[in-house]
């Protein structure tokens, strides 16, 4: 999936805009468990001054195509792509692992910085929402010292430290590049205490599906989160060994209180001889990194959208039930060399 075009094809599924708010309620596909969302958590709270949810955006739809060569309008684009709403970040590393409010998209900007000695090999990557204020969420970089490939999250842009105290969670891939798991900052099981309280969550898995053709067409992502309880919180998963975490509860396909998710797929476009997808203006670049995150059920809500707008800057968007680590992690999985992959 790659650059932005005006053209829209009225035949193309891809660019109708997201409707899914009218015909069913998208919390309900994340619920595993316990009773129906309770009434007044349905009752959406004013979003903040300037808050929009994805629905209300009307600009007009953007392709995503793989086609080189319309780098001149990225400029145009760049200037309509919308900004995220006002979002209030009073507490830090509370608001990077609460979920996104229902019915409001939180709109992102990733940077990789390459600058320096070995940033070339490590680059750190930046969060940031994507707004007037740019407010720094999370930052990102690859440990030097691992057999696999092994991201650390910090709430500090200057300490990404595993020992420091601003270390909020991790991003731990299999040897080939295509399995990852996304942890919080809590303990290894072998240091759990008695109630088990302190052992770290799993967040979320990214399996990459290897392309066995070699280097065509489009990647194909899964990705795999706890599932939500009646209250619109996110049920623990701390698992106590290796198999009992998302990637083998998926595998064997126990999946209480695990919810499946997928890159939304491309769609072939004959006249500009490229795939496709619609992200409303918010990605002007081509890149095999491009994706959007749904669930079967209902692939018009966009849980989570990544993709890039120029050489080193990246749009990330979620909504509900994602937070900010959990999408961070997975943009992160997308920056990893998957050479099984491409």
């Amino acid at each position: 999936a790659a650059t932005s075009s005006d053209e829209e094809d009225d035949s193309d599924s891809s660019t109708k805009p997201i409707r899914s708010e009218k015909k069913k309620n998208p919390v309900s596909l994340f619920q595993t468990g316990g009773d129906p969302p309770k009434e007044k958590k349905s009752k959406k709270k004013a979003p903040p001054k300037g808050a929009e949810s994805e629905e209300e955006s009307p600009e007009t739809p953007q392709k995503n195509s793989n086609k080189k060569g319309k780098a001149k309008k990225s400029k145009k684009l760049k200037e309509e792509r919308p900004p995220s709403p006002v979002i209030e970040v009073d507490n830090l590393e509370e608001f990077v692992l609460r979920p996104a409010p229902q019915g409001v998209t939180i709109k992102c900007r990733v940077t990789r910085d390459k600058k320096g000695m070995d940033r070339g090999l490590y680059p750190t990557y930046y969060l940031h929402l994507d707004n007037d204020k740019k407010v720094f969420l999370l930052a990102g970089r690859k440990r030097k010292k691992s057999k696999t490939s092994n991201y650390l999250i910090s709430i500090d842009p200057t300490d990404l430290s595993r020992v420091g105290e601003n270390f909020i969670g991790k991003l731990r891939s299999n040897l080939m590049g295509t399995r990852f798991t996304v942890f919080d900052n809590g303990a290894n099981p072998d240091r759990a205490n008695a109630d088990w309280s302190n052992v770290r969550q799993e967040l979320s898995a990214v399996v990459y599906e290897t392309n066995v053709l070699g280097f065509k067409g489009p990647r194909k992502m899964t990705v795999i989160i706890p599932g939500m309880n009646a209250d619109g919180e996110r049920v623990p998963i701390r698992p106590r060994n290796d198999n009992d975490g998302l990637l083998m509860r998926w595998q064997n396909r126990n999946m209480d209180n695990v919810i499946e998710l997928h890159n939304k797929a491309p769609v072939w476009n004959d006249e500009t001889q490229s795939y496709v997808l619609n992200f409303h203006g918010r990605v002007t670049h081509a890149s095999v990194k491009n994706f959007q995150i749904v669930h079967s059920s209902d692939p018009d809500y966009i849980v989570m959208q990544f993709g890039r707008v120029a050489d080193d800057a990246f749009t990330m968007d979620y909504n509900y039930p994602l937070c900010a680590v959990q999408a961070f992690a997975i943009a992160l999985s997308s920056f990893d060399g998957k050479l099984a992959c491409e």
